[in-house]
């Protein structure tokens, strides 16, 4: 410890640097910069930590802190000396910090008070100082730590960086770089996966659980929480907290949950929205885990309503709980050995191999009806309501390890952190399918009660999103439901080539159409006949699954009058259950999976694997076959990064970046030098052009660059004018140059302002254009195209978020409807595609590692046989207050406008 005096504050810290998170355990917590007011604060928690603990920390016995120490370490200037606080219930339960000792470099500390030691607050405190570190342009950290201290250096070591040691006086000395490295960030990733795994265990396998707002009147919320638990058969306990009443459906009651005599995991709050934050007060002092908030009265009612809900997040975070609601329908878990129904839903699904996220509570209800009808059956349900705590990418996480669930279904009407979202959707999409349905995904609306900002990125580009992260995102829960029956209950094809068999020639017609249309190719179409029996689809099914040319299977059967079709679903459902390769049917008109397609598992249930599902329409079920070949398809996709991802120089870049941001705070719109040095450290090579403003200066630029140039008009009124003649090529004399510049200043009625320029004559080819942006909430987005204004007004053109995988760039030349015009389209030259891709792949690198880039365009690529042109670029820098250290440190997302909770 330094014996430095006490700094007065200089600067004032960023307001992200506060933040909820989530500890190892599942529970919440609230980080923040210490504040001189802290002083109080500070000496209590002090007095909690244990003289081990204290001597671990300073070396030596320090029973009490002195005025002097507690000025000290609560006085500090943002910067060269940083403090996080982390608290619960308004306690402080732990602090870190870090103080410059050379430029570049700072020693680094902790203290958590020992009953919270163990929880991982020694990890989460080291990211957020690193993150406050490299802001402030901290590259190392240092750390001085006892031998014996076991758990301090294995903080450091298990944080991911590459850490020396060394051993002198009694004394372990520990260096590192604080450089996010891939093994830091993926260490990092695995912590914020267990931890809210762990938050959202509990919900779904909870010992006990007590009704808040339990009430003994008949069609009331509260009655149909306790009835609904009740005739579920909840394993568990379950007590009802009604101050008024004596007993609720046979149960007793208490005044409050902290009267309950045993521990309560979940509270189910069914309360007037205005009583509600004293339940998160008692049932933070009980103990309970997480809360469940059915009452409405939120952020869906208005901004009263809004601000309620903020403090409600806040008071429940503030003390450990995580929420799910408000406004929500509840949650299930079909499990036999839990068998909860915490929702206002009587339907309790059959046990099934799929978890659902619902946002919607008015649409829970219909959904978990149709979940019943089709037969299709659950693992999990939650209906988040207005998601103002957990969300779906808390379920993407617990889903992920959740061996029973196979298939993820999403109903979303907002993303609060889509670069969360496709993060984690990236990473649970290799191991099991999820299928979303997205409203508003048009409009981009947020309904109310969900307080979360648009998107500025265009629509297309969430698509995209979804698309890159193996999403299978379907247009309606119909189809969601058709998809997820084959999903559940049907192996993954290998490919794309599909057998057609049925006893109708007209069906089996539709049938090969609408594959055609869904981009499968009918390799093998067998009519039957209208009197074909079982045996006859026995033999055409087994051909068919045994050609080694067909990926998957469908089977038409309607049968004639006064016949049953047992006999045929018998057979069905016999191969079905044996085949490697897909069934799906159009059986009886039955959507579904019927009783006759069932194939039992071993856990019991009804629906099992092999079971095979039934589509009233034969266009349904190509339809849902085609979504899940192209799902098999992005699953061989290599997830692997560019080959030549290293091949930039990224130091000089973000150097030039920062340089340029220190000049223009504001922000800067590049110049052409600076353009140049920018692309060039990514391999980009932009063709220099010579701005003239009369014609002497136009004959000098032509004469140095020795002829064969190009005048044009570069105003962006002029460049995205079609019908406007703004480029006069192939100019090889004085003469032609002459003639060029009076005629281009004849036909552009401002020519002042046109911007001229002379530039080389490029190679022919077809123009292309590549640009990026960078999206405050979505982050990184980058777009590829033909040039020209008909892309702009056909929308024609692919987007995908960085960072890209080898195969990216190659999907988005190939997917634009224009993309023939690069393959030789009507006898043309085959351009450098592979030269085309490689310039996508820099501008996303580009922009993946630089967010202080809000926008980079290079409109015209003219790509040739032999290579590409760069000929003209733009770019915007902008100073960047949080830099995506959502991608470096563990947070909970906040509502807009919140309030931090002290």
């Amino acid at each position: 410890m330094t014996d430095e005096q006490p700094v007065a504050t200089t600067h004032e810290p960023p307001h992200h640097w506060e933040a909820d998170v989530l500890l190892r355990d599942g529970r919440t917590a609230h980080i923040r910069p210490i504040r001189a007011s802290d002083a109080d604060l500070l000496v209590e928690f002090y007095s909690r930590v244990s003289d081990e603990s204290k001597y671990y920390r300073f070396f030596a016995p320090m029973p009490k802190l002195s005025d002097r120490d507690v000025a000290r370490f609560t006085q500090v200037d943002y910067r060269d000396r940083v403090a996080f606080v982390l608290l619960v219930g308004g306690q402080m339960i732990a602090v870190g910090r870090y103080d410059s000792v050379t430029p570049g470099e700072a020693e680094v500390a902790f203290l958590v008070e020992d009953k919270h030691q163990g929880r991982g607050i020694g990890q989460l405190l080291l990211e957020h100082l690193a993150q406050a570190g490299r802001e402030c342009g901290i590259e190392r950290f240092v750390a001085e730590v006892l031998p014996d201290n076991h758990p301090m250096i294995r903080t450091f070591k298990d944080a991911g960086y590459q850490v020396a040691s060394q051993y002198d006086d009694g004394v372990v000395s520990l260096e590192f770089s604080i450089d996010p490295t891939d093994t830091a960030i993926g260490v990092m990733e695995q912590r914020e996966h267990r931890a809210e795994s762990a938050s959202i265990e509990k919900f779904f396998n909870p010992r006990s659980i007590a009704v808040i707002g339990a009430s003994r009147r008949q069609e009331t919320i509260g009655q149909a929480l306790v009835r609904n638990l009740v005739l579920g058969d909840f394993t568990g306990r379950v007590y009802a907290v009604n101050p008024t009443a004596d007993a609720v459906s046979g149960l007793p009651t208490y005044k409050s949950v902290t009267e309950i005599p045993d521990d309560v995991d979940v509270a189910i709050v069914a309360v007037p929205a205005e009583a509600v934050q004293d339940v998160v007060l008692d049932c933070a002092a009980k103990g309970v885990h997480g809360l469940v908030v059915i009452s409405s009265g939120f952020a869906e009612t208005g901004e009263e309503g809004r601000i309620r809900q903020r403090q409600l997040v806040g008071l429940s975070r503030s003390y450990g709980l995580r929420l799910i609601g408000p406004n929500c329908l509840g949650v299930i878990n079909t499990a036999p050995e839990v068998s909860l129904n915490a929702s206002l839903s009587s339907v309790m699904p059959p046990r099934g191999r799929a978890g659902f996220f619902c946002q919607s509570g008015a649409l829970g209800s219909a959904i978990l009806e149709k979940v019943n009808n089709r037969g299709l059956g659950l693992t999990t349900f939650v209906s988040a309501g207005n998601r103002a705590d957990v969300s779906g990418n808390d379920l993407l996480q617990y889903w992920e390890e959740d061996e029973s669930t196979e298939v993820v279904l999403l109903y979303l009407e907002s993303i609060g952190n889509p670069r969360k979202f496709s993060r984690i959707a990236r990473r649970v999409s290799r191991r099991k399918p999820i299928i979303a349905v997205r409203s508003g995904r048009t409009t981009q609306g947020v309904p109310m009660g969900h307080a979360v900002r648009r998107i500025a990125a265009p629509s297309q580009s969430v698509d995209a999103m979804f698309r890159q992260a193996g999403v299978i995102q379907v247009d309606a829960l119909e189809e969601m439901f058709d998809v997820a029956q084959l999903l559940a209950h049907q192996p993954l094809p290998r490919g794309r080539r599909v057998a057609v068999v049925g006893n109708s020639d007209a069906l089996g017609l539709l049938a090969a159409d609408a594959a055609a249309g869904a981009g499968l190719v009918v390799n093998k179409q067998v009519a039957l006949g209208a009197e074909a029996g079982a045996e006859d689809f026995e033999d055409a099914l087994d051909a068919a699954i045994d050609d080694p040319d067909v990926d998957a299977v469908a089977a038409i059967y309607i049968p004639p009058l006064n016949v049953s079709g047992e006999d045929v679903a018998n057979v069905l459902a016999a191969i079905g259950e044996q085949s490697d390769k897909p069934l799906v049917t159009t059986f009886l008109g039955a959507e579904g999976v019927p009783e006759l397609l069932r194939v039992p598992d071993a856990a019991g249930s009804t629906a099992g694997r092999g079971s095979v599902p039934s589509y009233p329409a034969v266009e349904a079920a190509v339809r849902a076959l085609a979504r899940v070949v192209e799902y098999a398809m992005w699953l061989r996709s290599p997830d692997t990064p560019p080959s030549d991802a290293e091949l930039v120089d990224r130091p000089a870049a973000k150097k030039l970046v920062s340089q340029l941001l220190i000049k223009h705070p504001d922000g800067h719109d590049l110049g052409d030098e600076d353009l140049h040095t920018l692309l060039g450290a990514y391999g980009i090579d932009l063709w220099r052009t010579y701005p003239v403003a009369d014609l002497p200066e136009a004959l000098e630029a032509g004469e140095e660059l020795g002829w064969d140039v190009v005048l044009k008009a570069t105003a962006v009124h002029l460049r995205d004018r079609p019908d406007l003649a703004h480029v006069w090529r192939n100019i090889d004399s004085a003469a032609e140059m002459e003639d060029a510049w009076h005629t281009l200043r004849e036909v552009i009625s401002d020519p002042g302002s046109a911007g001229f320029v002379v530039q080389r004559n490029a190679p022919p080819g077809v123009p292309v254009a590549v640009a990026s942006i960078e999206d405050p909430l979505f982050g990184p987005v980058v777009s590829f195209g033909i040039g020209g204004p008909m892309t702009e007004l056909l929308q024609d053109r692919a987007f995908r978020i960085p960072p890209l995988a080898e195969h990216d760039a190659q999907d988005m030349v190939r997917e634009i409807k224009a993309s023939p015009l690069l393959f030789g389209y009507r006898g043309s030259e085959i351009v450098d595609v592979e030269e085309v891709e490689r310039i996508v792949r820099r501008v996303a690198q580009l922009q993946h590692d630089l967010p202080q880039v809000r926008s980079l365009s290079l409109p015209l690529v003219l790509a040739g046989r032999d290579g590409c042109s760069v000929l003209g670029a733009s770019c915007r820098i902008e100073p960047v207050a949080d830099p995506r250290s959502d991608w470096f440190v563990r947070r909970l997302s906040m509502m807009p406008g919140d309030t931090l909770p002290d």
